[in-house]
Protein backbone atom coordinates (compact mmCIF):
# COMPACT_ATOMS: atom_id res chain seq x y z
CA UNK A 1 0.00 0.00 0.00
CA UNK A 2 2.84 2.43 0.82
CA UNK A 3 4.55 1.85 -2.55
CA UNK A 4 1.36 2.54 -4.47
CA UNK A 5 0.80 5.78 -2.58
CA UNK A 6 4.40 6.86 -3.27
CA UNK A 7 4.04 6.31 -7.01
CA UNK A 8 0.72 8.09 -7.09
CA UNK A 9 2.06 11.33 -5.63
CA UNK A 10 3.78 12.96 -8.64
CA UNK A 11 3.23 16.53 -7.47
CA UNK A 12 0.19 17.35 -9.61
CA UNK A 13 -3.29 16.16 -8.80
CA UNK A 14 -4.34 13.21 -10.96
CA UNK A 15 -7.38 15.07 -12.31
CA UNK A 16 -5.31 17.91 -13.76
CA UNK A 17 -2.81 15.60 -15.38
CA UNK A 18 -5.57 13.55 -16.99
CA UNK A 19 -7.31 16.68 -18.28
CA UNK A 20 -4.06 17.92 -19.82
CA UNK A 21 -3.48 14.62 -21.62
CA UNK A 22 -7.10 14.53 -22.83
CA UNK A 23 -6.63 17.96 -24.43
CA UNK A 24 -3.10 17.40 -25.71
CA UNK A 25 -3.78 14.24 -27.72
CA UNK A 26 -6.53 15.66 -30.00
CA UNK A 27 -4.50 18.85 -30.52
CA UNK A 28 -1.47 16.76 -31.52
CA UNK A 29 -3.55 14.68 -33.95
CA UNK A 30 -5.04 17.80 -35.54
CA UNK A 31 -1.57 19.33 -35.94
CA UNK A 32 -0.28 16.16 -37.61
CA UNK A 33 -3.25 16.01 -40.00
CA UNK A 34 -2.95 19.71 -40.78
CA UNK A 35 0.74 19.66 -41.65
CA UNK A 36 0.76 16.30 -43.44
CA UNK A 37 -2.60 16.33 -45.26
CA UNK A 38 -4.61 19.56 -45.25
CA UNK A 39 -1.85 22.12 -45.86
CA UNK A 40 -0.12 20.34 -48.81
CA UNK A 41 -3.48 19.67 -50.49
CA UNK A 42 -4.58 23.30 -50.24
CA UNK A 43 -1.20 24.38 -51.64
CA UNK A 44 -1.65 22.06 -54.66
CA UNK A 45 -5.18 23.38 -55.18
CA UNK A 46 -3.91 26.99 -55.20
CA UNK A 47 -1.19 26.13 -57.73
CA UNK A 48 -3.68 24.33 -60.00
CA UNK A 49 -6.14 27.23 -59.82
CA UNK A 50 -3.39 29.71 -60.69
CA UNK A 51 -2.34 27.53 -63.64
CA UNK A 52 -5.93 27.22 -64.91
CA UNK A 53 -6.53 30.96 -64.53
CA UNK A 54 -3.34 31.66 -66.48
CA UNK A 55 -4.26 29.61 -69.55
CA UNK A 56 -4.05 31.63 -72.75
CA UNK A 57 -4.38 31.01 -76.47
CA UNK A 58 -1.35 29.18 -77.82
CA UNK A 59 -0.48 27.31 -74.61
CA UNK A 60 0.37 23.65 -75.15
CA UNK A 61 -1.36 21.57 -72.49
CA UNK A 62 -1.90 18.03 -71.26
CA UNK A 63 -5.33 17.36 -69.84
CA UNK A 64 -6.81 14.69 -67.61
CA UNK A 65 -7.50 12.18 -70.37
CA UNK A 66 -3.84 12.22 -71.35
CA UNK A 67 -4.36 14.06 -74.62
CA UNK A 68 -1.95 16.81 -75.63
CA UNK A 69 -3.08 19.84 -77.56
CA UNK A 70 -2.74 23.56 -78.18
CA UNK A 71 -5.33 26.02 -76.90
CA UNK A 72 -7.09 27.72 -79.78
CA UNK A 73 -9.78 29.66 -77.88
CA UNK A 74 -10.69 30.28 -74.23
CA UNK A 75 -14.41 30.65 -73.44
CA UNK A 76 -15.10 31.17 -69.74
CA UNK A 77 -14.69 27.81 -68.00
CA UNK A 78 -14.04 26.03 -71.30
CA UNK A 79 -11.25 25.99 -73.84
CA UNK A 80 -11.12 24.79 -77.44
CA UNK A 81 -8.09 22.55 -77.93
CA UNK A 82 -6.54 21.64 -81.28
CA UNK A 83 -5.31 18.04 -80.99
CA UNK A 84 -3.76 17.85 -84.43
CA UNK A 85 -4.03 20.30 -87.29
CA UNK A 86 -7.68 19.44 -87.98
CA UNK A 87 -9.29 18.06 -84.80
CA UNK A 88 -10.73 20.47 -82.25
CA UNK A 89 -12.14 19.48 -78.88
CA UNK A 90 -13.91 21.62 -76.27
CA UNK A 91 -12.78 20.84 -72.72
CA UNK A 92 -13.22 22.24 -69.24
CA UNK A 93 -10.25 24.38 -68.26
CA UNK A 94 -10.12 22.65 -64.86
CA UNK A 95 -9.24 19.36 -66.58
CA UNK A 96 -5.86 20.74 -67.66
CA UNK A 97 -3.16 18.90 -65.72
CA UNK A 98 -0.02 20.60 -67.01
CA UNK A 99 1.12 23.40 -69.30
CA UNK A 100 3.96 22.25 -71.55
CA UNK A 101 6.84 24.41 -72.78
CA UNK A 102 6.14 26.03 -76.14
CA UNK A 103 7.21 23.86 -79.09
CA UNK A 104 6.78 20.53 -77.30
CA UNK A 105 3.93 19.36 -79.52
CA UNK A 106 5.95 19.99 -82.69
CA UNK A 107 8.67 17.65 -81.41
CA UNK A 108 6.30 14.74 -80.69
Amino acid sequence: MAITAAHASTGAPAGQQSLLMNLLIPVAFFAIFYFLIIRPQSKRNKQHKAMVDGLTVGNEVVFAGGLIGRIKKVEGDYAVITLNHSTEVKIQRASVVMVLPTGTIDNI
